[in-house]
């Protein structure tokens, strides 16, 4: 069994690595900043401009999206590498698409879905969002209530949706909704698509959170949508919702291994240099053990995101290993974090640092996407025998 990268996907992690240290790391002085005034963690259109087009430059737009649409169809295993490095910034950068939902988007699109969506997409032409969580419906997106009735060609979307990434400005959103209410998630969800400034698609409010991230909160009211709009088949959409959210947390898995990371590196470079009680912190044997036990967990978070991404390429069922990686290493991250912003002491504590925004992101992934409680459920059921 061979967890290393083949060359070709080892150079790609190299040039990613090379992207985030000359062109994202200059621009955490200034993120960090606009997040410390209460603006959030963003990047200007100016800068956000000149990163797309060196991004782009260099090839690493559509990594992942279909070769037809000029993608490089690079499997899940490549992009753990890629998102490793990505993890390592704590400026707000994502390279186009958004990976979760150009999968589901492959999964689902038809024909005409392929070339008004899926295509500008792949491309980079388009943003999306995805709204599945509802007040009443976050970890058990299964009890979702919001409606879409059949209305001769067309559906009427009622609902409110929270916690939405990009609504206010997404081209469209994947809007998931009850088609039938008796099936529930075996056959009773359905997604579609909702093109920006469709009337009944209220964004109510902007949900700033811990670490400059922002979310939202829209309101569904008759929402009328063309049936063309339907994104796969009625009351399908509940599997393909599962792939997006699996190709999510296997990236967030492969964000808190490069989070991590940093943190190590951080504390392997302070230590030598912080004396305290005429001891350089690096004797200390505390700061010793931090190490030693980091290094062995980022290497054990690796494998496992590695595992699980050549199981999801090779077709096979792979959701244990992922929940298992979404838990591993969210939780793996935030211990190493914590004794980074420890070993640093007060200055650790600095929002000029970036050790407390990295703490903020690892906190947000621990909720995001499936809360650890979940997924420890997840694997227990599945080694149980239970449904």
């Amino acid at each position: 069994m061979d967890f290393e990268l083949s060359e070709e996907h080892r150079m790609l992690k190299e040039l990613v690595a090379r992207f985030v240290r000359d062109e994202l790391m200059p621009l955490e002085g200034k993120v960090l900043e606009r997040e410390a005034k209460g603006e959030g963690a963003h990047l200007l259109k100016s800068e956000c401009a000149r990163i797309d087009k060196k991004s782009s430059e260099l090839g690493l737009w559509g990594l992942d999206a279909p070769a037809e649409f000029g993608g490089s169809d690079l499997p899940f295993e490549a992009m753990i590498g890629v998102n490793e490095e990505i993890g390592k910034t704590v400026t707000p950068y994502i390279l186009p698409p958004d990976s979760p939902n150009l999968r589901m988007l492959m999964v689902t699109a038809n024909a005409e879905q392929r070339t008004a969506y899926l295509e500008p997409y792949a491309r980079g032409e388009k943003v999306s969002a995805i709204a599945i969580s509802e007040p009443n419906a976050g970890a058990d997106p299964a009890s979702m209530i919001t409606r879409a009735i059949k209305d001769g060609n067309h559906w009427v979307l009622n609902g409110r949706k929270i916690w939405i990434s990009r609504a206010e400005h997404a081209d469209f959103t994947i809007v998931m909704a009850v088609t039938d209410k008796a099936k529930g998630a075996r056959g009773g969800i359905s997604a579609f698509l909702v093109d920006k400034g469709t009337p009944g698609f209220n964004v109510l409010r902007r949900i700033p959170m811990i670490g400059g991230h922002i979310t939202y909160e829209v309101a569904l009211e008759d929402c009328r949508l063309s049936a063309s709009q339907l994104l796969g088949r009625e009351g399908e959409g509940f599997a393909p919702m599962q792939v997006r959210l699996s190709t999510r947390r296997l990236f967030m898995a492969a964000w808190c291994i490069g989070i991590a990371q940093r943190a190590l590196e951080m504390i392997c470079e302070h230590a030598p240099q912080r004396v305290t009680f005429g001891v350089p912190l690096s004797e200390r044997q505390a700061v010793q053990w931090w190490v030693a036990d980091a290094a062995t967990k980022i290497h054990a978070a690796r494998l496992i995101a590695y595992d699980a991404a050549k199981k999801v390429d090779l077709g096979r069922d792979a959701r244990v290993e992922i929940s298992m990686a979404k838990v591993f290493a969210t939780e793996m991250a935030w211990e190493i974090v914590d004794h980074a912003m420890q070993t640093f002491g007060a200055m650790g504590m600095a929002k000029e640092m970036p050790l407390q925004f990295l703490a903020s992101k690892v906190r947000l992934m621990r909720i995001y996407d499936g809360p650890s409680e979940v997924h420890r459920w997840v694997i227990a059921r599945r080694l149980l025998g239970l449904r």
